[in-house]
């Protein structure tokens, strides 16, 4: 039985529920899963979505724009991180005495209440291992439960409420909120130097995913090329399984080819070949993503047959490598990149395709992040013909670096800082060629480009 705590009690004692931001990634599929669970659900957005359609499809009440009056009759207020305690809603909950919490510690009363919970965890990956296995549950027919970083196109929503015992989570390190959850089989799939700004030292990072392993009771399901990881999954509870390139793994890759859009390779458990695997989506990276969802699901028993057939189908999650359209031989992607080595393993995949030039649309994210790691970004960009990048998204920081996109652009070749996502688009529809791939790439907005360069090439 898992440990139950006082948010468990209080999410067992309410029956309305109120959230805030509720047309969030992170929000609605927790919102869905409420709903399948009979709770009465008010939210509130400042903005409209396809998340927020999906919401009030099910029937639950949304109000656009945040007022005091929107927590009318709730029991519990849920809000995103982006919610500040100077909302008008959360404000009004503290004056009326309604206990309000983060959504990181309703998904952790959540993954509580079913039997076989998977979270899966690591610096790079996440979203895309949680899509993949998230698919070959549905299509397998487990009925799954799932919390996605992005938007699965077999669903076309970030999560799903499903009626089983079986839950997908996509665990998040920053500021240690996947320590919330309670997972059965954790899945870890690489640790890189990020979100040092609060972890400091990649030993307090590497301690945090240890801690994260050892709550799985179950299996640790870990990437065996990586140094951290098995230290990380040095003693923990469960069964470890390893996957990865060296044959010394429990899964590994043998034969991989290049494929026309992805890649292919055997399956291979020891010198068994379990299956023959192609992917729709390129890149290295993605083999090893691919092994860490196969795995996984071969650990819950889905047969090797069915787990490659359901890879063969999956084109990616939204924002990984996401092809938004191709326009007179130029082809214009769209990828959430913002770490130099997502950088590198999507630009590299890039290159590996049959193109002539790969151009590189960036928005660095986050000021701490771009000093810190400012010669890794300059190296891995330069895998890129032609570098665009824009200001950095400062997101919740302010800049006490003195670090700029320019300090990126001069140790480039052929790089150009453009002010806004206007420019960027008249920018880049003006120099596509023929044989190009245009690929936008960032944790922020730079989503909003790519749709702008659409638009233009479109036409």
């Amino acid at each position: 039985m898992k440990q139950q705590n006082e948010v468990d009690a209080l999410i067992d004692k309410v029956k309305h529920i109120h959230m805030i931001g509720i047309g969030g990634s992170g929000m609605c599929p927790l919102a869905e899963i409420l709903h399948s669970k009979g709770y009465s659900l008010t939210g509130s957005d400042n903005n409209e979505s396809d998340p927020l359609k999906r919401i009030r499809k099910l029937g639950i009440p949304v109000y656009m724009g945040h007022r005091p009056e929107n927590i009318s009759g709730a029991e519990l207020i849920v809000y995103s991180a982006a919610i500040g305690a100077d909302n008008p809603e959360r404000q009004a909950a503290a004056e009326k005495g309604i206990p309000a919490i983060e959504r990181s510690l309703l998904l952790g009363a959540l993954t509580r209440k079913y039997d076989m919970v998977v979270g899966v965890c690591g610096t790079h990956g996440k979203t895309t291992v949680t899509s993949m296995l998230t698919q070959i549950l549905i299509m397998a027919d487990y009925d799954p439960t799932a919390v996605i970083g992005g938007r699965l196109p077999l669903i076309d929503s970030n999560g799903i409420a499903g009626k089983s015992e079986y839950m997908v989570c996509e665990a998040c390190e920053f500021v240690d909120t996947f320590l919330q959850m309670s997972p059965d089989i954790a899945v870890l799939l690489n640790i890189d130097n990020d979100h040092l700004d609060y972890f400091k030292t990649m030993e307090n990072l590497t301690a945090s995913f240890s801690k994260f392993v050892h709550m799985a009771g179950r299996a640790a399901i870990v990437n065996g090329d990586d140094a951290r990881v098995m230290q990380a999954a040095e003693g923990a509870p469960g069964e470890v399984i390893t996957f990865g390139m060296d044959k010394k793994n429990r899964y590994h890759a043998a034969n991989i080819v290049h494929g026309p859009v992805g890649m292919a390779f055997d399956w291979m458990e020891g010198e068994k070949k379990l299956a023959s695997i192609e992917l729709q989506i390129p890149g290295r990276h993605n083999i090893y993503n691919a092994l860490a969802a196969a795995a996984a699901a071969r650990y819950l028993g889905v047969e090797p047959a069915a787990i490659a057939h359901a890879l063969a189908v999956f084109h990616g999650a939204g924002r990984r490598f996401e092809i938004l359209g191709r326009f007179d031989g130029v082809t214009l992607a769209d990828d959430y990149a913002h770490h130099p080595t997502e950088l590198k393993a999507t630009l590299t995949a890039a290159k590996n395709m049959d193109c002539k030039r790969v151009v590189a649309i960036f928005q660095p994210f986050t000021y701490s992040r771009t000093a810190l790691l400012l010669d890794d970004f300059i190296k891995a960009l330069s895998i890129a013909d032609k570098v665009i990048l824009t200001p950095i998204m400062g997101s919740r920081e302010t800049n006490t670096y003195g670090v700029s996109s320019e300090d990126i652009a001069a140790g480039l070749s052929d790089c150009v800082v453009l002010p806004t996502f206007e420019t960027v688009a008249d920018y880049v529809s003006d120099i596509a060629q023929e044989g190009d791939i245009l690929i936008t790439m960032g944790g922020g907005d730079i989503y909003k480009a790519a749709y702008m360069i659409r638009e233009r090439l479109s036409q």
